[in-house]
């Protein structure tokens, strides 16, 4: 792995760059900062609702003519799609930067969703329906890996955890535009038009979103990290003063929270992996039970519960957006609501709380739905229920893999959780799918639900014993990055010298 030529010329750096950023106090720049990126959890929740809406009409005739399981498999093509994307753009969003994939992620989504849009009726197109949906997903993979480290390492540190949550959270802001959206053009457009316009929504909102974000300064703390130190004082200068143009002076920086910085060189995926799970096995089974536990329950209920609407209770395909609104404003509540708790209460009890709170209640609506006690009123707001604590439970995952781990890795470890957990998500949307079938049955459906709300419950649990208490600590506090060679106590990682398998920077 070569080095980079700023790590050659600046062996040693020190730095107050990660104490400015967490002394700043909430200013419009921070609230333009996540507007702007933020949007890619809208675009998320935007694309989902869709799908899951037209998806009863793409059963149709008329349409594409899939069947219930072709139907929820478009959903599992765009998970495929973010595995993909997170993995790929993880990895140059930690060596490009994460300004350098702002624009290309987006991109790559836009002409991922237009494509899926003109989607041609009849003999093997579903294929090409698919490939669209992978190529919009791999951009929206990429989002939340290069996003969610941006707005992480950009946001101080006491506003840290209700910021993610919210960002998270605003996925379904996204459900409910996508679901005001889907109402409209499935009963005022020919079912054989309307699909195609309401996948055409996201990608007139990426072009607005790509402009807005060639503004955005590259993070501060990234390239201090990479060595690059001119751009990292600079990048910071401007954030400061945008800063005090708002909220007037800023108190200086004590000298002694300075860090001294020798720049890592390139880690790839297999070093990571030796990182993670040899150097953090706790910290890496706590991320991975939490972003496994949540993805498999949202993708198997979420992608699926039009078709649940239709089948089992027999709602109609053009009005299953109706249920939609109390769903996804349940999930939206959620967050919004109790997201300052994981600062102020702690990131260990709110998250262990949420992940079982929502698995129990799972549990008692699954035995209610195969009595038969439910309509589609009751278990649509039986879902809001449960999703209002296990929506802030899920933000909190991510928001878990994206502080615990140093930086210089960070996008990649955010990628690896995240691909991990939606190849369980896959399989819970495909399985709930095929539990289905024609909706006859309501034994089959049951036992899925009993197995997503165990594994909430298994999440919650997990968090219990290895939950981190991340809550108003800087992220160097936190997880020590690789390049720190001072205040070496909290690390695990001897001055000067890298976790084993990474080749040492030069001048160890």
């Amino acid at each position: 792995m070569a080095a980079t030529p700023d790590t050659v010329s600046s062996p040693v750096i020190r730095s107050l760059i990660p104490a400015r950023i967490d002394r700043l106090p909430w200013s419009r720049f921070h609230t333009e900062l996540v507007a702007a990126l933020g949007v890619a959890w809208i675009l998320d929740g935007l694309e989902i609702t869709i799908a899951a809406n037209v998806g009863p009409d793409l059963t149709l005739k008329s349409t594409l003519h899939l069947s219930a399981g072709g139907a929820a498999d478009i959903a599992t093509w765009y998970l495929i799609g973010e595995i993909i994307g997170a993995l790929f753009f993880g990895r140059l969003s930690d060596k490009l930067g994460r300004k350098n994939l702002f624009v290309i992620t987006l991109g790559v989504y836009l002409i991922g969703s237009g494509l899926t849009a003109a989607t041609p009726n009849g003999g093997k197109w579903f294929i090409f329906l698919y490939a669209t949906r992978v190529l919009a997903g791999s951009g929206i993979g990429g989002e939340y890996a290069a996003i969610n480290s941006a707005i992480d390492e950009m946001i101080p540190a006491r506003y840290r955890g209700r910021v993610d949550l919210a960002v998270n959270g605003t996925y379904w802001a996204g459900a409910l535009i996508g679901t005001a959206v889907t109402l409209w053009v499935l009963n005022h457009v020919a079912p054989d038009l309307g699909w195609r316009v309401a996948y055409l929504v996201g990608p007139v909102l990426a072009l607005v979103i790509i402009y807005v974000r060639r503004k955005l300064p590259e993070s501060p703390r990234w390239l201090i990290m990479h060595g690059r130190e001119k751009e990292a004082e600079a990048s910071i200068a401007l954030i400061e003063h945008d800063v005090e143009k708002t909220k007037g002076a800023i108190p200086p920086v004590d000298e002694s929270k300075a860090l001294e910085i020798r720049p890592t060189e390139e880690i790839g995926y297999l070093a990571l992996l030796r990182v993670l799970f040899r150097h953090y096995p706790s910290r890496s089974l706590l991320g991975g039970v939490l972003m496994i536990t949540q993805s498999f329950l949202y993708n198997a209920i979420f992608f699926t519960s039009g078709l649940v609407l239709e089948f089992y209770f027999h709602v109609k395909a053009t009005d299953t957006g109706y249920y939609f609104f109390a769903f996804a404003a349940g999930n939206l509540a959620g967050p919004l609501t109790i997201g300052r708790l994981f600062d102020t209460v702690g990131r260990k009890i709110m998250i262990s709380s949420t992940y079982l709170v929502s698995g129990i209640m799972l549990i008692i609506t699954a035995v209610l739905f195969k009595d038969g006690v439910l309509t589609a009123t009751t278990q649509t707001l039986a879902w809001a229920v449960i999703f209002f604590f296990a929506s802030a439970g899920a933000s909190a995952g991510y928001l878990t893999v994206s502080e615990i781990f140093p930086l210089e890795v960070r996008a990649k470890a955010i990628a690896v959780f995240f691909a991990i957990a939606q190849a369980f998500g896959t399989l819970g949307s495909h399985w709930y799918g095929h539990l289905i079938g024609n909706g006859t049955d309501r034994n089959t459906l049951y036992a899925g639900y009993l197995v997503g709300g165990g594994a909430m419950m298994l999440g919650g649990i997990v968090a219990v014993f290895f939950g981190v208490n991340a809550e108003g600590k800087s992220l160097e506090d936190v997880a020590k990055p690789l390049s720190v060679i001072a205040k070496p106590a909290e690390t695990i990682f001897r001055p000067g010298i890298p976790p084993e398998g990474l080749s040492p920077s030069p001048g160890n």
